[in-house]
């Protein structure tokens, strides 16, 4: 019996170490840009946008997280959530549906996040629903770009000025291990 219980103790004890060697090899990764959506009176036409590169900064955010570019098993879009920086009293009611689509050189562009349907909420925040897409090839450049599509079902009077912040999880060997 005690044997038993030893052999229940010992592998526990082995596979909570993995899970904990496993969570210290992972870490966000959280990158901001933004867009401007011009003052419209089209409604429930698409149109796209393209954000300014994001710079990755990627080598030295690795080295920081003891790792590197060779080592990096994977790294996913986490969370996506757009802010309205201006007008102040500004809200997302104008939107139908956003799709956003990520690009960099020499690969094709994919797209990592969307929202249907939006309901009018009189908010200037809201968090998009996030595609489960291997990211780290786009990660590992030194920059991105973000292409914004979206649908209105309302017009707007004045530019409104969004934030894109996007987080990523990155998984990697740290130090080979």
């Amino acid at each position: 019996m005690k044997n038993n219980l030893l052999t229940v103790f010992i592998a526990f004890v082995v596979l909570f170490s993995c899970d904990v060697v496993d969570d210290l090899t992972k870490f966000d990764l959280d990158y901001q840009t933004n867009y401007s959506v011009a003052a419209t009176t089209l409604i429930n036409s698409p149109f796209s946008l393209n954000t300014p590169d994001v710079t990755t900064e990627s080598d030295a955010t690795f080295e920081s997280n003891n790792t590197h570019k060779d080592l990096i098993e994977s790294i996913k879009l986490k969370q996506l959530k757009l802010t309205i920086d201006s007008p102040e009293s500004g809200n997302f009611n104008f939107l139908k549906e956003v799709h956003i689509y990520i690009d960099a050189d020499d690969l094709e562009e994919m797209e990592i996040a969307n929202i249907y349907d939006l309901e009018n909420t009189d908010s200037n925040v809201i968090s998009l629903d996030v595609i489960d897409q291997e990211l780290k090839a786009y990660i590992k450049k030194d920059s991105f770009n973000l292409r914004v599509k979206t649908v209105t079902d309302e017009t707007i009077s004045e530019t409104h000025d969004i934030i894109i912040d996007t987080k990523f999880r990155v998984d990697a060997e740290i130090l080979g291990v």
